[in-house]
């Protein structure tokens, strides 16, 4: 097939989910404009640092971008006159430093192209829908029966990973929509064994995945064709989002806050834990689920998006869960992002925190003791529990599958050991990003911990006693010198002595005989 006639080898090394920070360091004065100087940092070494220089025009266009997720976000006012003056822009400063601490720490904000763009321009430079639409171009060359209707613009969370809408020409009321994605760093199966995994997967047939038209890949990327759903996913439904808007429009700031019945969220899932098992004992890594992973059917949840580990790519709340050096297994992994889907199922939103010290009233106390166990601070220092273990809670255990479908995914022996190694290598990349986080945290603990207050006055309470002790050490040597040069001064009470000879005898000693 001509899909990709000429792709450039190899994958994304990038994880674009490793947080970026950003710290103004200094601003200079120009003639008419001030400029702020921008370190940009991705994850926790120092080493993988840059600067960029922003004015504040800048920071005015990326705010007015992102005006789009309805969020309030913190810009300082414009200012006209006096806009030069030192003090003016040292508060304005402090301002555009909160500004930056709140888009690079909210989690759709800092994932998103604009924010990435604006701080890392020269890793986000290339305009990935150009690229998107010419492989597509490329693919329908040998593929003529299908057609592009419109591209689904920003619909996605992931900068690299394009859709479209499509049709068949003999079917032209049909929808489709086509993802186009490239590889991400975690792709570890060979370029052959990727290529059958991706063919294989129009092959698999679950009444809990979403069924999959087309799908092919090459050495680069991947393009694959699904039914295009109206009702749109799970996160449509909690968000009451239309399946066509941008991701920052539909999912930043919903207008009504609302959980889900007590019923949708015991059957959905009881069917998300259930397509997880299957998938589990398959030997088929997952790792991406999400509620915008989870497409709905009348009162069925279909999983989307099995291409994605396949690829490479990272996961949505890979940021949360390689802070904890338990999670440290695909099926752990699977298990904390149902934490976070089962929260949004139960209140509306994301959790503000993770680990979440304490959970708002709930549908059921079932709920909140599935969630203590995912997503409380000693479950991530226990490790999760087992898919099986959650399905046996009284939450699920209870509940009524009326699916009669067969699953059926056959993978052959030699791509499974295939699988099994692609597996073992994400969660080894996984674990060495852990361990790196870890020491920076204990690291950085420790230097917060020796800069405190309370242990720079311990520190000089010790260097005060230190002092007093050498004073009164060194009192105490010079008492004894001096002692030494009085006697060393009168000989005829001062026999000499040798240290051969005995000390004679004093005169008060031989009066007491």
């Amino acid at each position: 097939m001509a899909f990709m006639e000429k792709p450039p080898a190899g994958k994304v090394l990038l994880d674009d989910t490793v947080p970026l920070t950003a710290q103004i360091e200094a601003s200079q004065s120009l003639h008419s404009h001030t400029e702020y100087i921008i370190r940009v940092q991705r994850g926790v070494s120092a080493e993988n640092s840059w600067q960029i220089v922003r004015r504040y025009s800048d920071f005015d266009l990326l705010n007015n971008s992102l005006q789009i997720s309805t969020l309030s976000l913190p810009l300082p006012p414009k200012k006209l006159i006096g806009n030069m003056e030192r003090e003016f822009i040292a508060e304005r400063q402090k301002g555009l430093q909160a500004y930056l601490d709140v888009i690079t720490t909210h989690h759709i904000l800092s994932n998103c192209e604009l924010v990435k763009k604006f701080l890392d321009p020269n890793s986000y430079s290339v305009n990935y829908t150009e690229i998107a639409l010419q492989h597509v171009s490329m693919f329908f060359r040998s593929e003529p029966k299908w057609e592009v209707v419109e591209p689904l613009k920003d619909i996605g969370w992931r900068i690299r990973k394009k859709y479209f809408l499509m049709k068949m020409k003999n079917q032209p009321k049909e929808r489709l929509m086509l993802s186009w994605a490239d590889l991400g760093p975690d792709k570890y199966l060979s370029d052959k064994d990727l290529q059958y995994a991706v063919k294989l997967l129009s092959s698999c047939s679950h009444p809990y995945i979403y069924k999959i038209t087309f799908a092919t890949a090459n050495e680069s990327s991947a393009l694959v064709i699904r039914p295009f759903s109206e009702k749109g996913t799970l996160k449509d439904l909690i968000y009451k989002a239309k399946p066509k808007d941008p991701f920052l429009k539909k999912y930043c700031n919903p207008k009504k806050i609302q959980g889900l019945e007590l019923q949708q969220i015991k059957t959905y899932g009881r069917q998300i834990l259930e397509v997880l098992k299957f998938l589990h004992e398959k030997g088929f890594p997952y790792g991406h689920l999400h509620s915008a992973n989870v497409m709905l059917d009348g009162d069925t949840c279909k999983l989307l998006d099995l291409e994605n580990s396949l690829l490479g790519l990272p996961s949505f709340y890979r940021s949360y869960f390689s802070q904890f050096r338990k999670i440290n297994t695909l099926e752990g992994v699977d298990v904390h992002c149902f934490g976070h889907l089962l929260y949004e199922m139960t209140y509306g939103r994301p959790p503000d925190t993770i680990p979440v010290d304490s959970f708002p009233p709930a549908p059921s106390v079932f709920v909140v003791s599935v969630l203590e166990s995912i997503l409380t601070c000693e479950a991530m220092k226990n490790g999760m529990p087992t898919v099986s273990r959650l399905l046996q809670m009284p939450l699920f255990s209870d509940v009524l599958l009326t699916n009669s479908e067969k699953p059926q995914f056959k993978i052959p022996t030699k791509l499974k050991e295939a699988l099994k190694t692609s597996k073992e290598c994400i969660e080894k990349r996984l674990t060495e990003e852990q361990k790196l986080i870890h020491q920076h945290r204990r690291l950085t603990r420790a230097q917060s911990h020796h800069g405190s207050e309370e242990e720079k006055k311990k520190r000089k309470i010790l260097a005060r006693k230190k002092s007093k002790r050498s004073a009164y050490e060194s009192g105490e040597e010079h008492s004894a010198k001096y002692s030494n040069s009085n006697n060393s001064g009168s000989g005829a009470s001062s026999p000499l002595t040798s240290p051969s000879s005995p000390t004679p005898p004093s005169t008060a000693e031989h009066a007491s005989f």
